[in-house]
């Protein structure tokens, strides 16, 4: 695959740790833990691969309806993981951000977060982006309510007005999205940012999703034909 065929903004939506670990007749916060080590196999390849932004829907804001139990499970791993994997981000030259409403996590939480993005501030290779607390319409809403703050009362709102203040600004456009685990929709993740995106969806549970599969992924991605609505769509009228 041509380097010139990489995305250069892919995003994940990581699903299918729970029944994964159903299948194996255990809890679903093995899954979990699972899916965190698989998350780290596919940083590393995004990297070596070229990828400038990989994005990671962790924690969605409709994840808090889960079972306090699993919940809490979740908070403590992101705690844990953020301190053990500060190591690899810096050996692969990736720099960590997070999107989403972070102050809805416990203190313990946001200064993991913030210890961790600054441990990996200057590099300069892999933005990997971890969407935590997010939702799609809660970053286009609160795009919008800053710019009403912002904006003069006869102003209009533009596109590029709107891209700059969304959680994602500064970050390429997203090109190839991601789903694992069956499912075909994109559930609240990125929907401005997704308008023009290619869309792969994998029948891999989160945990079996490989390097191997991610590359069958970027393949297909490689081999579309992008259009972006100008040339040879059908548009009904």
């Amino acid at each position: 695959m041509s380097d010139i065929n990489v995305p250069k903004h892919v995003a994940i939506i990581m699903d299918g740790n729970g029944r994964w670990a159903q299948a194996k007749n255990k809890k679903r916060t093995f899954g979990h833990k699972a899916g965190v080590e698989k998350t780290r196999e596919i940083i590393e390849a995004c990297a070596e691969k070229g990828v400038e932004s990989l994005t990671l829907f962790a924690f969605s804001s409709e994840n808090w309806a889960r079972p306090e139990e699993e919940v809490s499970y979740l908070m403590e791993l992101f705690v844990l993981a953020l301190k053990r994997e500060v190591k690899m981000l810096n050996r692969n030259n990736a720099q960590l951000r997070f999107i989403g409403n972070i102050s809805g996590f416990s203190q313990k939480l946001q200064s993991s977060i913030e210890q961790a993005i600054e441990q990996t501030s200057k590099n300069d290779g892999l933005c990997l982006n971890i969407a935590a607390n997010y939702g799609g319409r809660w970053d286009i809403l609160n795009a919008v309510n800053r710019l009403n703050r912002a904006a003069d009362s006869d102003q209009s709102i533009t596109e590029d007005m709107l891209a700059s203040e969304l959680s994602t600004s500064g970050l390429p456009d997203l090109d190839l999205m991601i789903r694992t685990g069956g499912e075909k929709r994109i559930s609240n993740f990125l929907i401005w940012q997704a308008a023009y995106a290619e869309l792969y969806f994998s029948d891999k549970l989160w945990p079996d999703f490989d390097a191997l599969e991610l590359n069958v992924a970027l393949e297909e991605y490689a081999s579309r034909q992008r259009r972006f609505g100008k040339t040879g769509e059908q548009v009904c009228e």
